[in-house]
């Protein structure tokens, strides 16, 4: 089989041959090495592949000459700017005090593959977690900023980020600074449900990171996990990570759920590899994706809280959307 359809790459370590998918996350348990994929809306895809080692990622950037002009949002700037004062008027009412709000842009798309995109990508656009994963089904090409869970044995730590401006920009506000402390507090309490008691600590608070084009600012949250946990019963009390949901996370989803016309998908789901006791998972965050049904899809969104203005919070949208769109050969 072609590797560019079954493989998986994530911070200079590939996998490929597929052996085996699955739904069945109690399959992570056999100490094996699995690709890991689960959609915002809790769907898995779980791949397991016969070899796995260290090496580049292998795809040419050079075949990808696709000029995708014309994108269309799940949501145009009015409707998102509505979709923002909606989430302003459940804060003032009390019902939530956080929520990230995201639209899906769709192309036509006549090609098969985008791992030459994601090679692209790479080159242009380095992430920490940057990862692809091909399957016959589905291939996703993410540039993703974002840790939601790195796992070394009983050790865990998570790294949201929430708070996003542009390089030339100074310093990052109270706007911002309050809600990257309002998801930490949610990461504290989504980690306590599986961590012993008392280990659950903010090992760094409000760091700014710098990528290209963009600070983003950034909070690590670690704790020891209970003994004895299988992955089920660590992965369903965060997911969906607290980042891409908002706070309190049960209101925040119905919210997200009455104004977003599409699913989300594999976009603020999350990606990457688990095998025995270890693990790194992005939050999927600056991600396409190529269901092969002729669209390439991307996501993109903003943190919204009551110090949110509507349309300040659509260009954010279309700041963390522009340079990807770009380098895929789009114009926002």
């Amino acid at each position: 089989m072609d590797l560019r359809e079954d493989c998986f790459w994530m911070g200079g370590r590939f996998a490929h041959s597929l052996v085996e998918e699955s739904d069945d996350l109690s399959r992570l348990d056999d100490g094996n090495f699995w690709a890991v994929s689960i959609s915002y809306e809790g769907q898995a895809r779980l791949a397991r592949f016969a070899e796995d080692f260290a090496a580049p990622f292998p795809f040419d950037s050079s075949d990808w000459n696709h000029q995708l002009k014309t994108w269309n949002s799940s949501l145009n700037e009015l409707d998102y700017c509505k979709y923002v004062e909606e989430i302003r008027q459940a804060i003032a009412s009390g019902w939530v005090y956080q929520v990230n709000a995201c639209r899906v842009l769709d192309t036509e798309f006549s090609g098969m593959e985008i791992g030459s995109l994601f090679s692209k990508i790479l080159q242009e656009n380095p992430a920490p977690y940057a990862s692809y994963l091909s399957l016959p089904e589905i291939q996703i090409a993410s540039a993703s900023p974002e840790l939601f869970l790195r796992r070394d044995g009983l050790q865990l730590i998570t790294s949201p980020i929430k708070g996003t401006q542009e390089l030339r920009e100074k310093g990052f506000g109270n706007k911002d600074q309050s809600e990257n402390v309002m998801i930490v507090d949610l990461m504290r309490n989504d980690l306590g449900q599986i961590c012993e008691p008392g280990t659950v600590e903010v090992a760094e608070l409000l760091r700014s990171e710098e990528h290209p084009g963009l600070r983003h600012l950034v909070s690590d949250v670690v704790g020891t996990l209970k003994p004895n946990l299988n992955w089920i019963e660590i992965l369903n009390p965060l997911l969906p990570a607290g980042s891409i949901s908002g706070a309190p996370k049960s209101s925040a989803l119905k919210v997200i759920a009455k104004n977003e016309t599409v699913q989300r998908g594999p976009y603020c789901g999350i990606l990457g590899w688990i095998k025995g006791d270890t693990a790194q998972l992005s939050v999927a965050i600056r991600t396409f994706w190529n269901a092969k049904d002729g669209q390439l899809r991307f996501g993109t969104g903003a943190g919204i809280t009551w110090g949110s203005e509507p349309s300040a919070e659509w260009e954010e949208t279309q700041l963390k959307a522009r340079k990807l769109i770009s380098i895929a050969g789009g114009v926002l």
